[in-house]
């Protein structure tokens, strides 16, 4: 069994992906797909004149600062149009997907941080109206009853507070909890960057092992959203997933590459 992050940013091959997808699937391979939206919610909120807004937090992770407004976006845009377009992908190269978010059957069950502490002009400062959280429980019966059914989960980034709110959380994270909690062997965090380069953007730098013993030493090579990356692949493997690999989703056989040691490979 395999758990597959596939970014929301520009760049990255839906349709090479889902290609690979689902003859893995047809194979008889094991897969439950998360997915993100940042690209598609950021050309939403421009369009409505509600355009993003992006904090970092004291210990340097890059977030999207997700007032109401900003959480009905990513609903629309993560959990409507790119959820939809994946499963439409699969469902026509014969892949029986199933599209839902981490709000539906309380798939993802959470804490709500309704405060955030974010560093901006070089000083700290409260923001309120957050609706982000962090994930505590992954309702594995529901997976695993599609998943038995022959079904590929496909899985947008929200959660359920424990007071039924919707929360926007991080997909990687999200991705490493279903990991953890299925028992999977591998998570694969697929990105549009080949995986953690030691010199960004220079692609040629790539990192190909990380000791897990030594992912700490390795954060301080992450930019931007890597960060949160290496952060999942950390507690994933800190929760029992086998491994897991960093790697491109902008080229074709992006997941028979990835787990076949392309990427960035921590195990």
């Amino acid at each position: 069994m395999h758990v597959i992050k596939v970014g929301g940013s520009a760049g990255n091959d839906y349709a090479a992906l889902c290609d690979d997808l689902a003859a893995r699937h047809a194979a008889g391979e094991g897969f439950v797909l998360v997915h993100g939206g940042s690209d598609e919610t950021n050309k939403l909120g421009e369009a409505v004149g509600h355009p993003p807004r992006f904090v970092t937090s004291p210990s340097g992770y890059t977030s999207r600062y997700t007032d109401r407004r900003t959480l009905e976006l990513f609903m629309m845009a993560a959990g409507g149009l790119v959820n939809k377009r994946l499963v439409e992908l699969l469902q026509a190269r014969g892949c029986n997907a199933v599209g839902l978010s981490g709000l539906d059957g309380r798939l993802l069950e959470g804490k709500r941080k309704a405060t955030i502490r974010v560093v901006e002009d070089g000083r700290q400062k409260l923001l309120r109206d957050d609706w982000t959280g962090t994930i505590e429980r992954v309702n594995t019966g529901l997976l695993r009853a599609l998943l038995e059914a022959g079904y590929l989960p496909v899985v947008a980034p929200l959660a359920c507070s424990e007071a039924g709110e919707a929360l926007n959380v991080d997909g990687d994270r999200a991705a490493a909890a279903i990991a953890a909690a299925i028992g999977a062997h591998t998570l694969l965090l697929l990105s549009n960057v080949p995986g953690l380069l030691r010199s960004f953007p220079d692609e040629a730098s790539l990192i190909g092992r990380i000791p897990r013993g030594e992912i700490e030493a390795y954060l301080s090579f992450a930019e931007g959203r890597m960060k949160k990356k290496v952060l999942g692949a950390q507690e994933a493997l800190a929760a029992g997933v086998g491994r897991v690999i960093l790697g491109d989703a902008r080229r074709a056989g992006c997941i028979s590459a990835a787990l076949a040691g392309a990427g960035t490979v921590i195990e």
